[in-house]
């Protein structure tokens, strides 16, 4: 995602911004209609969530920038929880970095201040469910219903990696036990968290809202989104910050966002 946000491309043309898309304006205006209807009835706010940022799905629903979305305290859970997912369509688990924000972060604002907003980094799982694939066709609706997100589980807060620090992350993913891929350096990858946080504070501030202080940031699945099921448990080591765990249960579940 690095220059995501820029003012002009190489050749010096402005960027149109990702939510010129006529797709994406509704959907968002709708999606934070019903945030402020939640927390006016008594939610807390938790954060927010990028999703569909891999080169791939950026092409396959034709934006120029990952999704963005928002997490509320009532989809928050405890590592270790028994998540019941009967009626659910489609379980998924995302293994990703939490950015956690100290400081308030403007539409605008440059790489600087962004990484000296970020307070610290965590792991985090987000479970999600979706009754179908997004296409380009149903981005709208995809944005509106909140990017298809249930749940999420979030690690300790490492403040020694305040602003942005990922050197010495090294990322395990397990299913039931088994590592699902080799060991991941996030320092190593393309991930630029950086700019996500940008990002999302650019996205707010086109709808007049503020990314604040004490909210944090999921930034995308740091592996290909697994399929999960009743019965399989879901294990994230954030090594050497933290590792989190999910478990899915066949009962009904209670827990709906």
């Amino acid at each position: 995602m690095r220059g995501l946000l820029c003012e002009a491309d190489c050749d010096g043309e402005p960027v149109t911004p990702p939510w010129d898309d006529p797709r994406i304006f509704r959907g968002l205006a709708i999606q934070l209609a019903r945030r402020r209807e939640r927390l006016a009835a008594g939610e807390k706010a938790l954060g927010w969530k990028v999703a569909f940022g891999a080169p791939a799905a950026l092409e396959r629903l034709r934006i120029a920038a990952p999704l963005v979305g928002f997490l509320t305290q009532k989809s928050l859970l405890a590592s270790g929880t028994t998540l019941p997912v009967a009626g659910w369509t489609n379980p998924v688990v995302e293994p990703e970095i939490a950015v956690h924000l100290s400081k308030d972060v403007p539409a605008g604002a440059d790489r600087e201040l962004a990484a000296a907003a970020i307070g610290g980094l965590g792991p985090a799982i987000e479970v999600v469910d979706s009754d179908s694939p997004p296409t380009a066709e149903t981005l709208q609706d995809t944005l509106a219903s909140d990017i298809f997100h249930r749940n999420v589980i979030l690690g300790k807060n490492d403040v020694s990696r305040a602003g942005c620090v990922l050197q010495g992350l090294v990322a395990h993913v397990l299913k039931n036990g088994i590592e699902l891929a080799p060991p991941a350096a996030p320092a190593a990858t393309a991930i630029d968290l950086i700019d996500i946080v940008r990002h999302v504070a650019g996205t707010l501030g086109a709808f007049g809202e503020l990314l604040c202080a004490g909210h944090i940031i999921i930034t995308g699945s740091l592996v290909t989104p697994l399929p999960i099921q009743a019965g399989d448990q879901f294990f994230f080591d954030l090594r050497p910050i933290d590792g989190i765990s999910v478990k899915l249960s066949a009962d009904v579940s209670p827990i709906r966002t």
